[in-house]
C-alpha cells in the first residue's frame, strides 16, 4: 500500500484587496419618439411588470427625465440595456450609489 503525495495548495495573497461587486442599476431615459403606452407595454413585456408598476416607472420617466427600471450585477444589466434597445428606449447603465 503506498502513500498518496502530497497535494501542493495555493495560499492566498494577503495583500490582494478584492472589491465587492457594487450593484448596478437600468435607467430609461425621456424621449420624443415613444408613446408613453409603448414604454408601459415594453417594461410589462421584457421586466414582467404589472400595467401599475409599468405605468409609474413610465411617468417617472415623463416627468423626472428617467427611471431605474431594473438592477443587478453588470451581465444582468448589460442584457437589460440591450433588450431596451431592441425595443427602441433609451437605457443605461451605471453602479448603483
Amino acid at each position: 500500500m503506498s502513500n498518496p503525495a502530497p497535494a501542493e495548495v495555493d495560499r492566498p495573497d494577503i495583500d490582494e484587496v478584492v472589491e465587492p461587486d457594487i450593484p448596478w442599476i437600468v435607467l430609461v431615459w425621456n424621449d420624443p419618439i415613444n408613446l408613453m403606452s409603448y414604454v408601459t407595454f415594453v417594461l410589462q413585456k421584457l421586466f414582467g411588470y404589472d400595467l401599475e408598476k409599468a405605468t409609474q416607472l413610465m411617468l417617472d420617466v415623463h416627468h423626472k427625465g428617467r427611471a431605474v427600471v431594473a438592477s443587478g450585477n453588470r451581465e444582468k444589466c448589460e442584457l437589460d440595456v440591450f433588450r431596451l434597445h431592441e425595443h427602441g428606449l433609451w437605457a443605461t447603465m451605471q453602479h448603483d450609489t
